[in-house]
């Protein structure tokens, strides 16, 4: 039988910190994933959920965006994460009418994201209704009627905001945009705008299409892999696989981190002998320990090193390059003395990776969050697309840009429309397609939602998955803003954050998980998403649903759109519930690189979405036709006297915002997450001890007149081989302390990774 949800809340006095761990990432994730597995869902459930994930006639992994292999998959083709969602999806654990009788609202308020993930599955819609203290049951009806009312009681559409996690199907997520346009608005922000926005971003500008360039088989025939501000130990540990796979077809791998993650350095593959009884794959050849934000510095000095020695793909940039001369002329004249402050590297090091971009005919250069929530952010990866350009590595096998992004679905739902700004041809076909007005006024980001809320000029929120307290900056700002809200509304399946910090009337929607039957009308539905390299494929779920009282978020979207839309409206929503093949058939008349959406999506592997950089060296979506270089001042983040910059991260027990339980254990820590990881050099210097007590004191230049203060107190000092200069905390614990108004120039992305704080003695 399953053990019951916690009783106690998290206990910060219980909080151990050991030494870091240097042992391989994979192998002690199995007995984790099965001791988890049956924590929630008992031994019988473990077994035949297990056996489904991420198969062909099974379901999609709702934790990363990690792609599948092409072809053979193995029985257990699963990380530990991914086994721990699928465990925390799958729970027997529940959430019903006596767990809300039981506690108020006030009440659930004051409990961690740890203790409130921990209940388990919502059975039924529930409402907490103006003045109330307590959530109470709904009818599905009476809930869709008073959304409805409250949205078209607004004064314009644009004061209402309509948010998406990136776990949401395509199906889903096609309908939900169609909705929110139908009604009158793009205001469609989603959680790409607080992570991988930057990637798309200079992407579009540089290659002319905002994803990644390789695909899963590439990896295999790369002769270096360079990987920069990422942990995929913790985030995204499918692609220690690949990353093994191509060492041991001679590929090296360059990792690039202001922390040594075990990750990056050694994996113990638990799917074959060698990993089960040997000391596991190196990794890295080369670790550059870099400082935080001085990822576009080390690509500068590389590209200044690769044209000083003709190390440049000539043809390629004479036939499909623009800018090639202004790009060199800024770069040979770059400060050297900068490149040392930014990175904190050794010269000789920097020299050292030139060589290996220079000696290597197919390189990968792959990257997360580490380097897109910077507000230097686009700057740096179009840094990164300089050096790819100058040495050709678009187009070609075992090579390409690689933004390796988070949630399963959150490139898929970009893809069909979830977007505050979608071009004019998507817009235009939805027009003709469904004989429909939609606006053309761009609508708000997560970012600009936010200040909208808190300005009072949006009064209703609407979420499709997802925990937006917990995922966005400025914690106190954006809480504040969301208590101001007439309505709050969530579509989710378990208890979070953003439940118990609402609007004056606040409703919670229980949607099926990706692990459960979708049964309707018009009989058993599966979903398609897209993974991080482009590949649309099936996700059917197997399992009974945790309750009777679930709907499809599918069936969700549909039933509101009737109840606000009005039965006169031309978009046939109630055949698009019954009946998904539907939707996918509008989906390939409007999506671009969709056609016979249906009849592909049934193939073993799904299909490629077209990608013409990729496929044929062409970049017709830049303004020149040709991919482009640019120029870019170099930015040196400059850290005042006895601060330090900090960046947020997750714990290896986490997977975004869910919090699966207390432990860090490649870090070192054990029953706790306050902690604030900093080089014992630097400890030394501002006259702090391991294990002490301190507030985080985040220090911003809100205007020219001062200097504004974010306070996030009480976290144990961990010593930690971090670069000098640097430090670490867990999110959403550390978002206090991101400004709201620090974003990234151009995508509009919060700088979670550029924290200038300093830390203040609290015993």
């Amino acid at each position: 039988m399953e053990r019951r949800p916690p009783e106690r809340d998290v206990d910060e006095s219980r909080l151990d910190v050991g030494e870091p761990k240097r042992w391989a990432a994979g192998l002690p994730g199995v007995a984790v994933s099965l001791k988890r597995g049956v924590e929630q869902m008992g031994v019988a459930r473990t077994a035949t959920t297990l056996r489904l994930l991420n198969q062909r006639e099974g379901f999609d992994c709702p934790g990363c965006a990690w792609p599948e292999p092409q072809g053979h998959r193995r029985m257990a083709e699963f990380c530990e994460n991914g086994a721990k969602a699928v465990a925390e999806e799958a729970t027997r654990r529940r959430v019903g009418p006596e767990f809300f009788r039981r506690h108020p609202v006030a009440e659930l308020a004051g409990k961690t994201d740890y203790w409130l993930g921990q209940q388990g599955r919502i059975t039924e819609p529930v409402v907490l209704r103006e003045g109330a203290t307590h959530y109470e049951p709904i009818s599905w009806a009476d809930a869709f009627e008073l959304v409805a009312e409250k949205l078209n009681g607004l004064a314009s559409p644009d004061e209402a905001v309509f948010y998406t996690s990136g776990r949401t199907s395509n199906e889903a997520a096609f309908l939900y945009q169609l909705l929110v346009r139908s009604f009158g608005t793009n205001n469609l922000p989603d959680c790409s705008n607080m992570c991988h926005e930057s990637s798309g971003a200079a992407l579009s500008e540089t290659t002319g299409i905002g994803k990644g360039s390789v695909g899963i088989d590439d990896f295999e025939h790369a002769d270096l892999i360079v990987v920069v501000g990422q942990n995929p130990g913790t985030n995204h540990p499918r692609m220690l696989s690949a990353l093994e796979a191509a060492k041991r077809a001679g590929a090296r791998v360059v990792a690039v981190n202001p922390l040594p993650e075990a990750g990056l350095l050694r994996f113990k593959n638990p799917q074959n002998a060698r990993g089960l009884v040997g000391p596991g794959t190196a990794l890295a050849d080369e670790f550059l320990q870099i400082r935080l934000g001085g990822d576009q510095a080390l690509f500068q000095a590389a590209g200044n090193l690769l044209l000083s020695w003709g190390a440049v793909d000539e043809g390629f940039v004479e036939r499909s390059t623009h800018g090639f001369a202004g790009y060199a002329e800024h770069v040979r004249e770059l400060d050297w003395a900068a490149v040392d402050r930014a990175t904190g590297l050794p010269r000789a090091q920097v020299e050292r990776f030139a060589r290996l971009l220079a000696g290597s005919e197919r390189t990968i250069f792959c990257w997360a969050m580490g380097l897109t929530q910077h507000r230097h952010a686009v700057p740096t990866i179009r840094e990164i697309a300089n050096v790819a350009l100058l040495r050709g590595m678009i187009g070609k096998r075992g090579a390409g840009l690689c933004p390796v992004r988070g949630h399963s679905n959150v490139q898929g739902d970009r893809t069909m429309g979830i977007w505050e700004k979608m071009p004019e041809k998507f817009l235009a076909n939805l027009e003709s397609e469904f004989g429909i007005e939609v606006p053309r006024a761009h609508g708000l980001d997560t970012v600009a939602s936010i200040r909208a809320m808190r300005d009072g000029r949006a009064r209703v929120f609407f979420a499709v998955g997802g925990n937006f307290v917990s995922a966005t900056p400025d914690t106190p700002v954006t809480e504040a803003a969301m208590r101001g809200l007439d309505l709050t509304a969530h579509v989710s399946t378990k208890l979070n954050r953003s439940h118990v910090v609402h609007g004056r009337t606040a409703l919670i929607l229980p949607a099926l998980g990706r692990t459960e039957s979708d049964l309707q009308h018009g009989g058993e539905q599966f979903v398609t998403v897209e993974d991080s390299m482009s590949v649309v494929h099936r996700s059917r779920g197997r399992l009974e649903p945790a309750s009777d009282r679930l709907l499809s978020e599918v069936s969700i979207v549909c039933r509101l759109a009737r109840a606000l839309l009005g039965p006169a409206h031309p978009v046939p929503w109630e055949e698009f519930e019954r009946d998904y093949d539907l939707i996918r058939d509008r989906i390939a008349r409007v999506v671009p690189g969709c056609a016979d959406y249906n009849e592909r999506v049934r193939r073993p592997d799904g299909f490629v979405l077209p990608h013409a950089p990729r496929d044929a060296r062409e970049f017709t979506g830049t303004r020149t036709g040709k991919a482009q270089f640019s120029a870019n001042a170099l930015t040196v983040l400059e850290v005042p006297p006895g601060r330090l910059l900090l960046q947020t991260l997750r714990s290896h027990d986490q997977y975004n915002t869910t919090i699966y339980g207390l432990d860090d254990r490649y870090r070192g820590v054990k029953d706790g997450r306050r902690v604030v990881f900093v080089s014992p050099e630097d400890l030394a210097e501002l006259g702090l001890r391991d294990g002490q007590h301190v507030d985080l004191v985040g220090e911003w230049p809100e205007d020219p007149t001062g200097v504004t203060e974010r306070r996030a107190p009480r976290f144990r000092v961990v010593a930690y081989p971090t670069a000098r200069g640097c430090a670490a905390a867990y999110f959403p614990e550390a978002n206090a302390l991101v400004p709201l108004d620090s974003t990234a120039e151009v995508s509009g992305t919060p700088t979670s990774k550029s924290v200038v704080v300093r830390l203040e003695a609290v015993d």
